[in-house]
């Protein structure tokens, strides 16, 4: 039968698992390891108090400890955790209250992008509940050469694929005029297109990354330029990067590679 736990033992036992939590949380600065000192410093706990939560931490393979003067890591617990929950992430699931926030501020069609390989789905599409709206259904992007969506997935991609799509592309590219422009959809985090597309139609997408930091996929929103207009457009950017930047997070991303 389960042991009974004395209330004064039970509000322990929660403190040291919130202690052991915030241990864990330091190493998301992305470094490989630290000291003693710097876990005592960052964390504020005695030193004693220190040594007995990163024992049970590296007994349960949490944390590793090694050399002399020690230095501690994560270990391959965490690791085991991270790929578990990635398999049963569904990314249309995690993603949809996302867009549906972003759709009730906007106001306008928002679609969910994802990266399958070397070629880009409209995954989902939430369309303006306005009388003036514009839809793309779900399915291929077509080239990423020629769509806000795709060309801020392009703009993280290798040089290499880059020139593949250009090739690819049925339209004339001017190769140099879209690289220069990837690197300054890369730089500013979004990518803006007018009638690109569909003439009349503004377009404002943003990429989101998964947990290696590797693009997969974009937010789109897209409406008519009557509506879009340069003002207001810069609003729509603010939102979308905030949602894509919310989905990388929600992927595992902590920071922007």
């Amino acid at each position: 039968m389960p042991r009974a736990i004395k209330r004064n033992e039970g509000t322990s036992s929660v403190r040291a698992v919130d202690r052991a939590l915030e241990i864990l949380k330091l190493f998301q600065d992305g470094k490989a390891s630290k000291s003693i000192m710097e876990l005592q410093s960052a964390s504020g706990l005695s030193r004693p108090t220190l040594y007995r939560l990163l024992d049970t931490l590296a007994a349960h393979r949490f944390i590793r400890v090694t050399g002399l003067p020690q230095r501690f890591s994560l270990d391959y617990a965490v690791g085991q955790l991270a790929q578990r929950w990635l398999a049963g992430l569904d990314l249309t699931t995690v993603a949809r209250p996302i867009l549906e926030r972003l759709h009730e501020r906007t106001k306008e069609t928002v679609s969910l992008v994802v990266l399958q390989g070397s070629e880009a789905i409209y995954a989902v599409e939430l369309v303006s509940p306005q009388i003036l709206s514009m839809s793309r259904g779900v399915g291929p992007v077509g080239p990423l050469v020629m769509s806000a969506s795709g060309k801020s997935i392009l703009a993280h991609l290798t040089d290499d694929v880059i020139q593949v799509e250009i090739k690819a592309s049925f339209h004339r590219i001017d190769g140099v005029a879209l690289k220069k422009a990837l690197v300054k959809i890369r730089k500013d985090g979004f990518c803006i297109a007018r009638g690109e597309v569909i003439e009349g139609v503004v377009a404002v997408a943003a990429p989101y990354f998964n947990s290696s930091g590797a693009v997969a996929g974009a937010i789109v929103v897209f409406g008519p330029d009557v509506r879009m207009t340069p003002e207001r457009t810069k609003g729509v950017i603010r939102d979308v990067v905030a949602a894509a930047t919310e989905i990388s997070s929600a992927m595992g991303q902590s920071t922007r590679g």
